[in-house]
């Protein structure tokens, strides 16, 4: 028998994501994903259904959600179902909590100076290369040499 864990999920960021390191280093960051849906109701109106998911993120994609990402960003969302289970201390209760741990996360938001999200207080924009005239417009890919092989 197969087995497929996998979610695909896009929507916005209720809130800015939280960045916690473990002792031996990794970063994680977790977040909530409000997802809509909209349809119509048997009278023709329209209904909206929001859906909310705790997403958490580990090691690099950790650090990229927590400096590109902040309440209200779009975004897209794969990776999988993970079901937490703990005693509540308190009343002795068990609970639960079913959460997506990230895989892959890909930032839908309009683009401010070349960066996926607003600069957090503090960052600088990305600078400009240093062999560009002022009167030039920066390359759009930064990646592509300058020199063609033929």
């Amino acid at each position: 028998m197969a087995y497929l864990n996998k979610c695909f999920l896009i929507g916005n960021l209720t809130r800015d994501p939280e960045l916690r390191v473990t002792p031996k280093g990794t970063s994680i960051a977790s977040f909530g994903l409000a997802i809509n849906r909209q349809s119509k109701n048997a009278d023709g109106s329209h209904a909206d259904e929001v859906t909310y998911v705790d997403i958490e993120a580990w090691g690099k994609q950790a650090e990229l959600c927590s400096k590109y990402l902040a309440k209200g960003s779009p975004c897209m969302v794969e990776g999988r179902l993970r079901l937490d289970s703990w005693e509540d201390k308190q009343s002795g209760a068990k609970r639960s909590k079913l959460k997506v741990v990230l895989d892959n996360v890909q930032f839908l938001g309009a683009r401010s100076n070349g960066t996926p999200a607003e600069l957090r207080e503090g960052e600088q924009a990305p600078q400009q290369r240093q062999d560009a005239r002022p009167d030039q417009a920066p390359d759009t890919n930064p990646h592509i040499e300058d020199d063609v092989p033929f």
